[in-house]
């Protein structure tokens, strides 16, 4: 991560953890941020630092229930995102949004970062994937509640948004809990430890088929981009795929550097309609 980025995470970040003296009101931009910290249904693991934007339409009609947005890897995500989308919302190419950054607050593993376990179903070459399953469930059981209990967030109209590992996670959602999310944005989804499991067959929700926004940087990494083509190809060629399927590839981008874009993109075409007309 940038130093540049790192200096932005602490001024947003701060005042959320009682820091006394910084004026978060000229930040315009960041709208109105709320912080929760929540346990791990592990007790020997860290919490969860939860990062909560709300937009001026909760506070203009309370009574409205919005489209909430789970950015996985919030810590850095959450950071990048939510001015951002100030920008996209005065450009009316999306509609309100509540923002729900889910961060570790470190990058690193030894601190507590558990994105590589969180996010991935097993691999026989990685002995720390594995935690898919385990994540989902507290998505279900602590933050979901959480938020749909706190903040006018509507239950019909969650969308999840993952980036490398944190794509393979939203894939995961998709195939596996196609309940769980309405919309998913799965950003240079990484697949490079466990491919064969999301080439075999899916679970449908009976009720509506989840909406799937897959996006890869025409300039990402071989050791990336080889085991997504074989992803898309599958479920292209698939008869009857138990999600509605966007493909897209951003000209230019790299792994990291298709952040921005995939979220711009996916969010537009998940709601159109709040899009303007070229």
């Amino acid at each position: 991560m940038s130093k540049g980025l790192y200096l932005w995470l602490w001024i947003m970040l701060t005042p959320a953890i009682g820091q006394a003296g910084v004026d978060m009101s000229k930040l315009q931009g960041l709208g109105e941020i709320s912080y929760h910290q929540l346990p791990a249904n592990d007790p020997q693991q860290p919490p969860y630092h939860i990062y909560v934007r709300l937009p001026v339409e909760a506070k203009a009609d309370p009574a409205r229930r919005l489209p909430t947005v789970y950015l996985l890897d919030g810590g850095a995500n959450f950071a990048a995102l939510a001015g951002y989308y100030h920008y996209l919302r005065l450009g009316e190419e999306v509609p309100p949004l509540i923002l729900v950054g889910i961060s570790y607050g470190t990058d690193d593993w030894r601190k507590g970062n558990r994105r590589s376990h969180d996010y991935t179903l097993p691999s026989a070459e990685r002995e720390h994937w594995g935690g898919a399953e385990a994540f989902d469930q507290w998505l279900q059981q602590r933050l979901i509640p959480l938020v749909e209990s706190t903040y006018p967030s509507d239950p019909d109209r969650r969308v999840l948004f993952g980036q490398s590992l944190g794509g393979q996670f939203v894939l995961h959602e998709a195939m596996f809990r196609p309940w769980r999310f309405w919309g998913h944005i799965a950003s240079n989804a990484a697949l490079h430890g466990n491919l064969e499991r999301f080439l075999a067959d899916a679970d449908r929700n009976p009720d509506s088929l989840p909406l799937l926004f897959v996006s890869g940087g025409s300039e990402d990494t071989e050791r990336f981009a080889e085991p997504r083509a074989r992803w898309v190809a599958r479920w292209r060629e698939h008869p009857d795929p138990p999600f509605r399927l966007k493909v897209v590839e951003l000209s230019g981008e790299t792994h990291f550097s298709a952040l921005t874009t995939a979220f711009r993109q996916g969010l537009r075409w998940l709601f159109p309609a709040a899009a303007p007309v070229p």
